[in-house]
């Protein structure tokens, strides 16, 4: 007997030694995990127009710098990582491109994000479950190849509908006017919403050169448009959504994105 217990005493030491190791080696795949589902869930997509021409005018286009750097340097500074995504994929066409404002400076010497945008995802190459929001920069361009992109309004819908948070300023929401949502309803319905409006497009002198008045197809979507005198700042959220009306309200966007964000993560803790 005496033989015996000296033979088990070792055995359940070693046991006891494996079972800690086990458990130390399942905690720390626990918090590897815990991290990358941190990482994953820290980022926002952005969408710009792949469209350099305004229609037959001659004239260049494309996004409009300010309506991603703004946002971007509110979103990024609060710990996000921006991806951008474009119909085409590759290298965006610029308009706007001020660098004498010091927020698009600071984009564009950035060589990370100077690189990703000069390098855009095609909407075949982006998973929607790896982004908390989608952000839809404006920019004439954007009302030739937003509204009619099925891809990356299909992006869109799922990053919506996963709780997460669409937003877009000027143009932008060109890329909002088809979303449909699960239900059948088109995204914009019943929200509060705004965009670039139809006394805009007249002042720029655009309004018969545009494939259609934003304003106006927002309205027939059944969104409920909400605005200021031209070129004020005005942005509006509701149930997720964010929408900012012209250039001037692309910082503002960046933040009310950010406070719905915030909001959701408190929620959800």
């Amino acid at each position: 007997m005496h033989i015996i217990k000296k033979l088990k005493t070792p055995l359940y030491l070693f046991m006891f030694i494996a079972l800690l190791i086990s458990c130390n080696t399942k905690n720390k795949s626990d918090n590897s995990t815990v991290k990358e589902e941190t990482k994953v869930a820290k980022k926002i997509l952005f969408v710009v127009t792949s469209h350099s021409k305004k229609g037959d005018t001659g004239e260049k286009t494309g996004y409009y710098l300010g309506e991603v750097s703004h946002p971007w340097d509110v979103l990024h500074s609060a710990g996000y990582d921006i991806d951008f995504v474009s119909p085409q994929g590759g290298k965006a066409p610029v308009d706007a491109f001020d660098m004498t404002d010091a927020i698009n400076k600071k984009f564009w010497d950035n060589n990370t994000y100077r690189n990703k945008i000069e390098n855009t995802k095609k909407p075949s190459e982006v998973n929607p479950e790896d982004y908390v929001a989608i952000h839809y920069a404006g920019g004439h361009g954007a009302m030739w190849d937003f509204a009619n992109n099925t891809e990356i309004a299909e992006i869109a819908q799922q990053i919506y509908e996963n709780n997460g948070v669409i937003s877009a300023v000027c143009h932008g929401p060109a890329g909002l006017v088809n979303i449909k949502l699960s239900n059948g309803k088109y995204l914009v319905d019943g929200k509060k919403v705004n965009a670039f409006t139809n006394e805009e497009e007249v002042k720029v002198k655009l309004e018969d050169v545009v494939p259609f008045l934003l304003e106006d197809q927002l309205r027939a979507r059944g969104a409920i448009f909400e605005k200021s005198a031209p070129f004020n700042k005005h942005v509006v959220t509701d149930q997720r959504l964010v929408t900012g009306q012209n250039p001037q309200s692309a910082h503002s966007v960046g933040k009310a994105t950010l406070n719905e964000l915030q909001k959701l993560a408190k929620n959800t803790k």
